[in-house]
């Protein structure tokens, strides 16, 4: 048992912390690292590890790893204010504050965690919430606005570096073993800009994978990779300097997931539970059906958006080599554009005109609809979504035709009459475009392990 008794009243600023380990037989003050003037008021034992406790005084919170014998400061961000109470739900920390309000210290999994030991290690998740936090629908929230923030919305994954390290990954496979996300040390994080509508300071700053020594929180979406080549969107509803991009993936179905860390070539692993928010009514059944549907569509969108960003490339090259080509070569020229047009679904295209396969943005648009909300897909729904699919399916057979047998022709065209070759590479596909020699698929999101 544990006391914290407050002297302030007594004109004894002095902290004061009693323990006892016999039923109140005998106590012992245990303040080290508390220095004068730091009155206690509350003092309350971690209800998982045994012997940490948390104590909050005048100015700001203590924690204590062994049983009180030493403190050390818990204030991380909070104001110098007095803390009236403070108790331990679930895995927060909830402080009371006199004249600040309350305060949460979110996730204090790697504190329970925490070991004297500086070595290189990746903490046990807690259990990740799939809860969709925004619920302001309509215009962004004036930056003036009092308001606070959600938790953060994603799984949380604690790591410490006992030094710095070159190379840093942290990779997410779902309960097959799919690998669903990773991330790298050396990502290049994308700029801040303005957009057409929205401002850069609405934006969410991206969040790097650090490889610096020390402790490092790291937020995944609980989402799979965005499809490679997708501009950024963002919804209507924003937060100041907190907008998240809108996902071009679906969310990550309930259930065990493994993250793995490794730090210049060491493998450090640990598993987590991915549950649905409780408030949701839809069936695990459900929500397995919305999500293997959705999973068909995103894999044909990998296919086919960097097919139609090659699409558009290569009318592009076809448009500017017809306007310097023979009369001849030009009407051999118009009849592969026919071909690549009628492909596309977009046989009345203008010369000039951008080009991409149009079964593409029904994918997208049949993903997002079955996202939009954690509920079993309706009849209509699931039936236009396998309509989608097989309209992906045999645009994506007919694309790779065209790649193998109409590609090689056009670049012969081109050799004979010494016309510009056409540059084709540099695009993720799963078959080699000709003249692409590369065959590197360590950043396909699809890649298995």
């Amino acid at each position: 048992a544990y006391a914290a008794i407050n002297t302030l009243r007594l004109d004894d600023n002095r902290p004061h912390i009693l323990r006892t380990h016999d039923g109140g037989k005998t106590w012992t003050e245990i303040v080290r690292g508390i220095p004068d003037g730091q009155t206690i008021n509350v003092v309350r034992e971690d209800p998982v590890r045994k012997g940490l406790l948390y104590a909050g005084s005048e100015r700001q919170g203590y924690v204590s790893f062994d049983d009180g014998d030493n403190r050390q400061s818990l204030r991380v961000n909070m104001p110098a204010t007095s803390i009236r109470d403070l108790i331990v739900k679930g895995d927060d920390l909830a402080v009371g504050t006199h004249g600040r309000g309350f305060w949460i210290l979110d996730n204090i999994n790697p504190l329970r965690q925490l070991r004297t030991s500086s070595e290189t290690r990746l903490y046990e998740p807690q259990t990740a919430w799939r809860v969709r936090w925004n619920l302001n629908s309509d215009t962004p929230l004036p930056p003036d606005e009092a308001n606070q923030e959600n938790p953060p919305d994603g799984a949380a994954l604690d790591y410490y570096l006992g030094a710095n390290a070159t190379n840093v990954e942290l990779e997410i496979k779902d309960p097959s073993g799919r690998v669903v996300r990773t991330y790298r040390s050396s990502d290049v994080m994308p700029a801040i800009k303005d957009t057409n509508n929205v401002p850069a300071y609405w934006i969410r700053r991206p969040q790097p994978l650090s490889n610096s020594a020390g402790a490092h929180r790291f937020l995944w979406d609980m989402h799979y990779t965005p499809v490679p080549g997708v501009g950024p969107d963002y919804p209507i509803a924003a937060n100041y300097m907190n907008t998240a991009t809108v996902p071009t993936s679906p969310w990550a179905h309930p259930g065990r997931y493994k993250v793995t860390l490794r730090v210049d070539g060491k493998e450090y692993s640990q598993s987590f539970e991915l549950r649905i928010d409780p408030r949701v009514r839809a069936t695990d059944d459900e929500l397995k059906r919305q999500f293997d549907l959705s999973m068909r569509l995103y894999d044909e969108r990998l296919e086919l958006e960097p097919a139609s960003q090659q699409v558009n490339s290569l009318a592009t090259q076809l448009d500017a080599a017809r306007k310097t080509a023979s009369p001849a070569v030009a009407t051999q020229i118009d009849a592969f554009l026919a071909k690549l047009n009628a492909l596309a679904g977009t046989p009345d295209r203008k010369p000039g005109a951008q080009l991409s396969l149009g079964v593409v943005d029904r994918v997208a648009t049949m993903l997002d609809r079955l996202q939009e909300a954690d509920i079993a897909p309706t009849s209509v729904t699931e039936s236009t979504s396998r309509e989608v699919i097989k309209q992906a399916e045999d645009t994506a057979s007919a694309w790779r035709v065209f790649a193998k047998d109409d590609i090689p022709s056009i670049q012969n065209l081109f050799k004979q009459n010494n016309l510009p070759p056409l540059k084709l590479t540099g695009s993720q596909v799963r078959y080699k475009l000709v003249g692409d020699e590369s065959d590197d698929d360590d950043d396909d999101p699809r890649a298995k392990p």
